[in-house]
């Protein structure tokens, strides 16, 4: 493809529509473009106020203040729905945790009497780390050396606890020439990726990570087997130089352990931990991984941790959240099973402690840069909510005016948008390969340019929307269609919000309606 610079909107909506090859090429010009014009953010530092405090029906109900249209609240209420961003999920979780064998009027609200995990009496039906091998070759293949264990730990877990940059040398994928069953096309397939994966340890096994390097190629998704480490050194949690990484793991797993021991020495603020204990059972019921014990004192334990550090926040629901990708992500490095079936509780002590450590500080690094989407009136996703409109008028006027017709207020749909980063909209697999990309756009990755996939996320459904009512366009975007997405449909929304990025990113235009 030929060097030429891109001067209209169209050319960039078609280059970007014909393939993702293209936005990766339209991503590093314009990146260029920007770097040599000296551009810099453009979100408002203006709150701009719709309620106080954490309750989000507060927010809501101040947003809508000035309506008087007396069919406004009748046909939805808005209030009653959007008090609790779980209420549209608990009519179906009774039913989802007692598929899974658990009784949920067991639940309990009361804090932990020891501070250490209780082993979880529950398995699967087949055994834990059971797995079932596809015949047809794996695009993502773990080269399982002296076989796991019993209870489906990865062979020499104990080097990947001290250092996970060990891992890396327990994976080996060679050309391959042939394979039974499969086809010409997926031997190439799988040839491209070993290649990549190839690509992502020379850049992880230097002795000093080339970080921008590394964001190159975590853009476009990173594999499977290198993730944790990549998700660790990209946050600044895992030290680039590998001089550092034993001793600083070392040092930050204790201060998370004296941290668990002085939250919970001397009793629990009932009122935080009641809510930590009503939102963690809640916690994506569908997946097994997120009913078992083990998995949910150690969610409990980060959330309690967490909220007593930051008091200008505490625990904000939506946070239970936010911290599932970092678990499921750093459990898959000790593990060779589905992670989203496997009981946490059968692996030893001390891995889990590690887990369980890792996921707490790379929860913090990320919400160190968006706290003010958590602190007093969030600020922060009221400034991402009115940003949000206006990129909607600039980009699709059309289905900006419908909504306003239908007196459809973003921040009764895109709340949860931001408060759950899209978490409640896809799902996690699909949100941790969002998360690459993020953690690879830098600092501003789950801040600004997450403003632009909400803004692409909205648009896709344009169409649909622009034919319903206020109530249909309310219950259409509580549960939008994306439960058969695959990671392809997630890496054209991250091209596509690129592409508006680039359009609109640092262009005050878009700051006013269309037209205007």
């Amino acid at each position: 493809m030929s060097s030429k610079k891109f001067t209209g909107h169209q050319e960039m909506v078609q280059l970007v529509g014909r393939n993702t090859a293209a936005a990766t090429f339209l991503k590093s010009t314009v990146r260029q473009q920007q770097s040599a014009q000296g551009y810099r953010p453009v979100l408002s530092d203006d709150p701009k106020p719709y309620g106080a405090g954490y309750s989000h029906a507060d927010i809501l109900r101040a947003s809508s203040k000035s309506k008087t249209d007396s069919t406004f609240a009748p046909r939805f209420d808005r209030h009653i729905s959007y008090t609790d961003l779980d209420d549209d999920w608990d009519a179906s979780f009774d039913n989802d945790v007692m598929a899974l064998g658990i009784n949920p009027s067991s639940r309990s609200v009361s804090p932990p009497n020891t501070l250490p995990r209780t082993q979880s009496p529950m398995a699967g039906p087949d055994g834990a780390g059971s797995q079932s091998h596809s015949p047809r070759l794996e695009l993502y293949p773990t080269s399982r050396r002296n076989g796991g264990s019993t209870a489906g730990l990865k062979p020499h877990y104990d080097r990947i606890v001290k250092d996970p940059a060990n891992s890396l040398h327990m994976i080996y994928h060679p050309a391959v020439s042939s394979v039974d069953s499969a086809s010409a096309a997926e031997i190439e397939l799988l040839n491209a990726r070993i290649s990549r994966i190839n690509k992502f340890k020379r850049v992880l096994q230097s002795s000093n990570v080339d970080i921008s390097a590394l964001r190159n190629l975590a853009w476009s998704g990173i594999p499977d087997e290198l993730r944790p480490m990549s998700w660790q050194v990209l946050l600044g949690y895992l030290p680039s130089n590998a001089d550092r990484r034993v001793s600083t793991l070392a040092r930050k797993r204790r201060e998370y352990a004296d941290g668990v021991k002085q939250a919970f020495g001397n009793g629990v603020d009932h009122a935080v931990w009641h809510q930590i204990n009503i939102d963690v059972p809640r916690t994506n019921p569908h997946l097994k991984l997120y009913s078992f014990e083990a998995t949910q004192r150690s969610l409990e334990r980060i959330l309690y941790v967490w909220a007593i550090r930051h008091p200008a926040s505490g625990y904000v629901q939506g946070i239970n959240d936010l911290v599932t990708p970092f678990f499921q992500v750093f459990l898959s490095a000790y593990i060779d099973a589905d992670v989203e079936s496997y009981d946490p509780g059968l692996i030893p002590k001390e891995v889990l402690d590690v887990v369980e450590a890792d996921s707490f500080w790379c929860l913090t690094k990320l919400l160190d840069g968006i706290q003010d989407n958590y602190i007093f009136a969030q600020p922060g996703i009221q400034r991402q909510v009115a940003a949000l409109k206006d990129l909607t008028q600039r980009i699709d006027s059309h289905l900006a005016r419908h909504l306003q017709v239908e007196n459809v207020e973003f921040i009764q749909f895109s709340f949860r948008w931001m408060n759950c980063l899209l978490m409640r909209e896809v799902s996690v697999k699909n949100t941790i390969r969002m998360w690459d990309t993020y953690m690879a756009e830098g600092s501003t990755g789950f801040s600004e340019f997450h403003l632009y996939v909400c803004a692409a996320f909205l648009v896709k459904w344009s169409s649909q929307i622009q034919t319903m009512d206020f109530q249909e366009i309310m219950m259409f975007l509580q549960s939008l269609p994306t439960q058969s997405w695959t990671e392809k449909d997630v890496e054209l929304l991250l091209s596509e919000a690129y592409m508006w990025q680039s359009l609109f990113k640092n262009a005050t235009a878009h700051l006013r309606p269309s037209g205007t």
